[in-house]
């Protein structure tokens, strides 16, 4: 299991509809409304890295209103 928090920035008012939009795809476990420089944050998990990667490019990058996204791989030290 490969697990990642996906920081998100969207255009001027449109936090809410992408946070409702993601929150419903495959692989997302949680989707928080946040302040400062992002403004959603998702915890995703996939099987693996490549599943991972296709959730991120072909599915949230996707989303309208997103206009940027950094993705944090969790690791287990």
């Amino acid at each position: 299991m490969v697990q990642a928090y996906i920081l998100i920035q969207t255009e001027v008012g449109k936090a809410r509809d992408v946070a409702a939009t993601v929150s419903d795809l495959p692989g997302v476990v949680q989707v928080d409304a946040v302040t400062g420089p992002y403004d959603v944050i998702v915890l995703t998990q996939a099987d693996t890295v490549d599943e991972l990667g296709s959730l991120v490019v072909s599915k949230v990058q996707s989303v309208a209103g997103i206009t940027r996204t950094l993705t944090c791989s969790v690791v287990h030290l």
